[in-house]
């Protein structure tokens, strides 16, 4: 069968690792991809909010499945675009892709049916936003409504940072029209944890656990970013914690969107603050994410073209989702100056070093070629990933790996998984 993946980051060059291992693929496509994306696919120079013209590619050339790995395009519609053409497609549809594309909805979502998340209330008017953190207990998180690149939520310590906060969100529209509206919550302390899941709509199925690096800097420090770096499995995320999850929180998110008519077909990844109450939810993507992606794919033992058809067909509950009983890191190789201002366009050498080694991922994802060379083209650059039998021997040999490629600027934290030690 021929495959079209659709996005450009690390998360879409784990992606289609995963769909190239698979005996059922003879063709993989990718757009519009990256530099190393494109030693396993067929670049596509299609933009991923091409909705049209993706479709019409996918029609062209007899693609079978589409997978979309963004959240721009998911919460745009392309799933619907795909299907009014007749179009086999792996995404949840616009009014299910909601769930992330609107923080005040999936706030109201979880309030409504009981899930448990922190207290917020959400505003659209800025002047009723600022009465309400006058007399708010801080911290507090303010949270931008709409997508924003994974950096559109702000952690504030004093009235004064929130204040800001808000003029940033609200009044200086840094993140657009994802601002319009912004939840004020109350801020959560505990370990956090990612569980990606596989979703058909009715049946749900966890993989296996990860834990995110969002803060730019060593010791959660600096502003927050997409991701630097994430691990796999979780120690926290305890057996006691799954079954309160599986029952409390992940099938009763996909029974609420089922019960407003919003059937959710694809990926659901829960963002959980595991707190001295018990796990609340902090966020919900619809799609994998990324780094995530990078140290959960690696693991999975399934055929990932078997799993994602049986959500499209509603037959996830045949599938016995399994993952390799080991561990990864993944170590995020960024440009200086990320996530603000950073120069592009420089040489990276050692890249080579992965060739023929088991275990071992260099996952591309602000990467180009120049004149025949990889270059810089990106923020975060490069996610280098290992897996060992534990998360101890995995960090181990993905800082190891860290040092086998180089590029002017390269700037990574030091202490990805420095809480599993």
């Amino acid at each position: 069968m021929k495959v079209l993946v659709i996005g450009s980051g690390g998360r879409e060059h784990a992606i289609v690792t995963s769909v190239k291992k698979s005996p059922k693929v003879t063709k993989v496509y990718c757009a519009p991809g990256n530099a190393g994306i494109g030693q396993l696919a067929e670049l596509v120079p299609i933009k991923a909010m091409e909705f049209d013209k993706l479709a019409d590619f996918a029609k062209d050339h007899d693609v079978d499945l589409t997978i979309v790995g963004m959240d721009d395009p998911l919460v745009g519609g392309i799933v619907d675009v795909f299907e009014s053409k007749g179009l086999r497609v792996f995404g949840p549809r616009k009014n299910a892709a909601i769930l992330e594309g609107s923080k005040a909805f999936s706030k109201d979502l979880m309030k409504k049916y009981g899930i448990p998340t922190a207290g917020y209330e959400n505003f659209d008017n800025p002047k009723k936003a600022e009465e309400y953190l006058r007399q708010a207990k801080m911290p507090v998180v303010l949270k931008a409504d709409g997508l924003a690149l994974g950096k559109g939520v702000l952690i504030c310590n004093t009235l004064e940072e929130a204040l800001d906060g808000l003029k940033e969100i609200m009044l200086d529209r840094k993140f657009g029209d994802s601002g319009n509206t912004m939840v004020i919550e109350e801020f959560m302390t505990g370990r956090e944890v990612s569980v990606l899941t596989y979703c058909d709509g009715k049946t749900i199925k966890p993989m296996t656990s990860a834990q995110d690096h969002k803060r730019a800097k060593d010791n959660d420090e600096g502003l927050n970013t997409g991701g630097m770096g994430t691990f796999s499995p979780s120690p926290f995320y305890t057996k006691e914690v799954e079954e309160f999850c599986e029952n409390h929180i992940f099938q009763a998110t996909v029974d609420a969107m089922a019960k407003e008519g919003r059937e959710f077909k694809g990926i659901i990844f829960f963002g959980l603050m595991l707190t001295e109450e018990g796990p609340k939810v902090l966020e919900y993507n619809a799609r994998f994410g990324d780094p995530e992606a990078q140290v959960v794919l690696p693991r999975m033992e399934n055929d990932i073209i078997d799993v994602m058809e049986a959500c499209i067909d509603g037959t996830l509950d045949q599938i016995d989702l399994k993952f390799e009983d080991n561990a990864a890191v993944c170590v995020v190789l960024a440009s200086d100056g990320y996530p603000v201002a950073y120069e592009k366009g420089f040489e990276i050498s050692g890249l080579d070093a992965f060739s023929g080694k088991d275990d071992y991922y260099c996952f591309h994802a602000g990467t180009a070629l120049k004149d025949g060379k990889f270059v810089t083209n990106g923020g975060r650059v490069l996610g280098i990933t290992a897996k060992g039998t534990d998360l101890k021997e995995a960090r181990q040999k993905a800082y190891e790996a860290t040092k086998w490629v180089d590029f002017e600027g390269k700037y990574m934290r030091n202490d990805i998984g420095n809480a599993i030690l």
